[in-house]
């Protein structure tokens, strides 16, 4: 997930949800205020950004990554910072500016998220920053996929937007050139990735002609010439330089992995206890296969079976599409008023499939009002149209309901609690994202997984999650393999087809990602860990399991040690944080 004149909002009033009642409304702090104003200048410095939580202001422009960009967003970031500093002072001296518990946890959580932010900056993290998924060819691409277009000035913007693709491109070639000055290129491999996407953005089946407007628009050609002069300067100037290496070392995935999993963590036991935790998920597999298959059957075979079962087959994208949405309504309808209580506006998704074609599923969230919807998407290969849902059935647990869908959709109900910095503009990925695998897992926990074969499914997702700790950590610490080697790509690639039932265009996909990512892909089954561990404590506390739901939702996405201290030691010492 992406992570501001007046601005028009599609989000209601600041800091109240309507249709709450009285009793729950909080007034503002002067914290609550300043994190108000941070977001609007941040929307303006980044509209892409603003677009994601769902402002409609700035959809007709676009930043232009250049070093000058990534200067004032870290400068605007400092003084963030000192305002935090400087009204918890005077909250401490005269007492003229309160600063409740609700303000104390959100100071926790600035200075934590915040204060990385500067230090990956002042590293030349945001300036050299390319890859396969989460760079700005990546975000100029995907913001198409969540504008409407559905009015006329809709499109205006979008047209808009589109003209504004060249100068982005030439900032960002800037940001990586200042950064190739200072020996900071990304892997080969990445640079490699980036070509090919530029040129597919370039070519005649790009996805650029599926946003809504006529493929002879000016700006959207232009647009795609853009594309094409990136992939040739990448292709000229930036690749020769590149590093074959894929591993970051130590000291730079010691800083991702703060970053992602929002606590601090032993990388050398993570590693360790991936390997532990994959041998358990394997055993598991191969008690299903012999319960379904009978003696002597392998994982392996067993999917193949199950493959082979028209029950658990879906042809096409439509009748993929179709599933998806008919899953995920069930969920929603099973889930409302038992572990859960899911407000109103959540009870609604919708699901789509990517035109970009990469491979990947992920969730978008609706805006701050929820006219635009949550939004499931399947990014389908080219000439992939058979599934199977014995194997994606934990997926649709993930992105929608209890996952991404009620998490993200939750955190903006409570306005009457979180200002609109933890609403919309605060993400970690070690409590989203492992959250979404707590949600997997919980699914089963409340009977929805008694046909072992979609419980096959779901242990195939775990096994990858704990398969690509090892193997994330491996590759980028240069550790020994699990039979002596050395890590390496093709080394990964291989432990990676061994340890998922993935598609080959998606786990090629995966491999390239988890190379060009450092730390992200473990935030997932390191955060489910920090997950359970946390509910299972405060069960034994006395709570009970929809009491900590609600509880830790209602909290937003914040680092998981902090999150901690909200729900174990009473940080705020009362139940609006």
């Amino acid at each position: 997930m992406g992570e501001p004149r007046t601005l028009r909002l599609t989000c209601p009033p600041p800091l109240h949800w309507v249709g709450m009642s009285s009793d729950t409304f909080r007034n503002p702090s002067r914290l609550d205020l300043a994190c108000e104003t941070f977001v609007h200048d941040l929307a303006a410095l980044s509209p892409l950004s603003a677009t994601e939580w769902g402002f409609t202001e700035y959809n007709g422009d676009m930043e232009d990554f250049s070093p000058e960009h990534h200067d004032a967003v870290a400068e605007r970031t400092r003084r963030m910072l000192d305002e935090v500093d400087s009204l918890e002072k005077a909250a401490a001296g005269d007492g003229d500016v309160d600063f409740d518990d609700v303000d104390r946890v959100t100071a926790a959580v600035l200075r934590d998220r915040l204060g990385l932010q500067l230090e990956l900056h002042e590293a030349g993290e945001d300036i050299r920053q390319l890859d396969n998924i989460a760079s700005p060819v990546q975000w100029i691409r995907d913001t198409f996929s969540i504008m409407p277009t559905d009015t006329t000035e809709a499109r205006a913007d979008i047209i808009s937007r589109l003209g504004h693709v060249p100068r982005a491109l030439d900032g960002h070639r800037a940001s990586l050139m200042l950064a190739a000055e200072r020996g900071h290129v990304a892997a080969r491999r990445q640079v490699e990735q980036v070509i090919a996407q530029c040129e597919d953005l370039a070519g005649d089946e790009s996805s650029l002609n599926g946003i809504g407007i006529d493929a002879d628009q000016a700006e959207l050609v232009r647009a795609r010439e853009a594309f094409g002069v990136m992939a040739t300067w990448l292709r000229e100037t930036l690749l020769p330089q590149a590093p074959t290496a894929d591993g970051v070392g130590r000291e730079r995935y010691e800083r991702f992995s703060r970053e992602f999993v929002g606590a601090t963590v032993d990388l050398d036991e993570a590693y360790e206890w991936g390997l532990t935790r994959l041998a358990e998920i394997v055993a598991e597999q191969e008690a299903i296969a012999v319960e379904c298959f009978g003696e002597g059957t392998t994982v392996e075979e067993a999917m193949n079976r199950f493959n082979a079962d028209e029950r658990y087959r879906l042809d096409g994208v439509d009748a993929l599409k179709e599933w998806m949405q008919v899953t995920a309504d069930r969920a929603i309808a099973d889930l409302d008023g038992t572990a859960f209580t899911i407000p109103e506006p959540v009870r609604t998704i919708e699901c789509c499939i990517d035109p970009a074609g990469t491979g990947g599923i992920f969730y978008t969230p609706p805006s701050s009002d929820f006219t635009r919807p949550g939004r499931m998407w399947w990014s389908v290969p080219k000439g992939e149209t058979v599934f199977h849902t014995w194997q994606e059935l934990t997926t649709v647990f993930h992105e929608g309901v209890p996952g991404h869908h009620l998490q993200i959709g939750q955190t903006l109900c409570e306005s009457d609690k979180l200002n609109l910095w933890r609403r919309v503009a605060c993400w970690n990925s070690g409590q989203g994202e492992g959250w979404a695998l707590y949600a997997e897992q919980l699914m089963a926990d409340l009977g929805h997984h008694t046909d072992p074969a979609t419980r096959m499914g779901l242990l195939d997702g775990q096994r990858l999650r704990a398969a690509r700790v090892v193997l994330d950590i491996g590759v980028h610490l240069g550790k020994t393999t699990p039979d002596g080697g050395t890590w390496d790509a093709d080394y990964a690639a291989s432990f990676l087809r061994a340890n998922s039932a993935m598609a080959g265009a998606n786990l090629d996909f995966e491999l390239n990602r988890y190379l060009g990512w450092p730390g992200q892909a473990p935030s997932y089954a390191l955060g489910q860990r920090l997950w359970q561990e946390l509910r299972d404590e405060a069960l034994d506390r006395g709570m009970t399991l929809p009491q900590f739901h609600a509880e830790v939702l209602a909290l937003g996405s914040i680092p998981m040690g902090i999150l901690r201290d909200c729900v174990l030691d009473g940080l705020d010492g009362g139940e609006n944080r």
